[in-house]
């Protein structure tokens, strides 16, 4: 999977359901700078609720996303969904050498994983001593199918990319979180609900001091607005999208179609939140960070703010970083919310 470390630059790859999305970040001083980025659009299906249904297609756009953003870096890191993920944290005694520990970890996994081992990528890390018990360690082991992770690599080579770590995209989120800590306006034990609203998932991932508690996905997203521009306008699939993003439509586009579509997203990040208030010791969330397609929405903020009475704001894990000189300020601004996980991916060259 992908919790080792990276030697060289990697180029972050983000392959969501209607685009690829493609990062690559170098030091700058204290911080980071954007060398090449790129977002290029799926054909329709090509990638079916996060799972690669054309592996050409997709590496056919990888390829031109590399190409448009004048990558030459070869090694890449992409990531798995969550939902094709199987997570477990495993006690394991304190003070195993590195061989033993995968050893174990081999041993330990299959009472975990409902696959044949043979079937599945698995990694692990350590995640500290256990709780009043400082001989034990908690050690996460992560698995996915490897179809899963063997599609991403194929699409990659395609794309003329090698893929050196397959992340988990929660794993991704984590790591670009801590970018965004800036922007938050709570403590920094605060509870933060991190909102990615896609294409056709949203995804919740509740953090507290930048570590993932809590994980959600429905089925929602920027689609059901493309298909209302579709049906109440005539246009095709293609058309839609692209007046979705660049405008043109008829003047009654903002009462008819965007403000109910806000008010139903609203809706969809309140009853994810009341999934985790029922599952959580705590009944509530200090602040809500929207990141995804929808995210740039104008005003989506406000509205959800409105109806949740949580502060609100838009994720731009880009805010602090320079700019290489051939990189478009002002399309790179407005794509920032939606490239969380390629921001984390990208990251990963610095482990």
């Amino acid at each position: 999977m992908g919790f080792k470390k990276a030697s060289a630059p990697l180029v972050g790859v983000d392959i969501s359901s209607t685009a690829v999305k493609l990062l690559q970040l170098s030091r700058s001083g204290g911080g980071y700078r954007v060398e090449h980025y790129a977002v290029e659009p799926l054909p329709a299906n090509a990638v079916i609720e996060k799972n690669i249904a054309d592996v050409d297609a997709v590496g056919a756009a990888i390829r031109r996303a590399a190409d448009r953003a004048g990558v030459r870096s070869k090694g890449a890191a992409a990531a798995v969904p969550g939902a094709s993920v199987i997570s477990k944290v495993i006690p394991m005694a304190a003070g195993l050498s590195e061989d033993d520990m995968e050893a174990q970890v081999e041993l330990e996994a299959g009472n975990y994983i409902p696959y044949p081992i043979e079937e599945v990528n698995y990694d692990f890390s350590v995640l500290g001593p256990m709780p009043n018990a400082a001989d034990t360690l908690q050690v996460l082991l992560v698995a996915s199918r490897s179809e899963n992770v063997e599609a991403r690599q194929a699409a990659l080579e395609i794309g003329g990319l090698d893929a050196k770590v397959m992340d988990v995209e929660a794993f991704a989120i984590e790591s670009a979180f801590a970018l965004i800590a800036p922007q938050l306006t709570v403590p920094k034990d605060g509870l933060v609900a991190l909102v990615d609203v896609g294409a056709t998932t949203t995804t919740l991932n509740v953090l507290r001091n930048g570590r993932g508690q809590y994980l959600r996905e429905q089925m929602f997203g920027g689609r059901q607005l493309t298909e209302e521009i579709m049906r109440r306008y005539g246009l095709s699939y293609e058309e839609a999208g692209r007046a979705k993003r660049l405008g043109g439509l008829p003047e009654q586009y903002e009462v008819e179609v965007l403000e109910p579509f806000k008010d139903s997203l609203a809706q969809q990040v309140g009853r994810l939140l009341q999934f985790y208030y029922a599952s959580s010791e705590y009944n509530r969330v200090d602040q809500v960070v929207l990141a995804g397609g929808c995210a740039s929405i104008p005003g989506i903020a406000q509205v959800i703010e409105e109806n949740l009475g949580v502060p609100t704001i838009v994720a731009n894990p880009l805010a602090q970083m320079t700019l290489d000189r051939r990189v478009q300020a002002q399309a790179l601004a407005l794509d920032a919310p939606a490239l969380m996980i390629a921001c984390g991916l990208a990251l990963r060259s610095f482990d």
